[in-house]
């Protein structure tokens, strides 16, 4: 029996089938949204603009803005299901921080879009879902 699904969300369609996904067909279990903000993105996003470094808390700031949204998403996307979205967020590498999160919290099952990420971020860093199915401690649904 799944008791905590966990479900990585992003701003990305697949991340919403995957809630979608686990709405449907785990309606009883405790489902948690979580948000990875990368700090590879903060970085990556600050630089000489005008001759000044970028505020880097500004960054930081807006990512965290946007991180708020994206949970804000899932909790209306469970309402529409009649489910109840606890949401969580956290900084640090994307597919190390959801293992980590899933063996921390007593997550039963995670469901993860297969693409969240797009582009050449995708395709450096490879596939965030196959290194969550291959590192995860327990039972990964990859939603296409």
């Amino acid at each position: 029996m799944v008791d905590h699904v966990l479900v990585p969300v992003d701003d990305s369609d697949r991340s919403t089938q995957a809630l979608e996904f686990v709405c449907r067909e785990y309606p009883k279990a405790r489902i948690t949204a979580l948000h990875v903000l990368d700090p590879g993105d903060f970085y990556a996003a600050t630089g000489i603009e005008g001759g000044a470094m970028a505020n880097y808390e500004e960054i930081q700031d807006a990512h965290e803005t946007r991180a708020e949204e994206i949970l804000n998403h899932a909790r209306e996307l469970g309402a529409e299901h009649g489910v109840e979205i606890e949401t969580d967020h956290i900084v640090g590498g994307i597919s190390r921080s959801i293992v980590e999160y899933a063996d921390d919290n007593d997550v039963d099952h995670i469901a993860i879009g297969s693409h969240g990420r797009t582009g050449a971020s995708r395709i450096l860093l490879g596939s965030v879902a196959e290194k969550v199915a291959r590192r995860s401690p327990v039972p990964v649904t990859i939603v296409r």
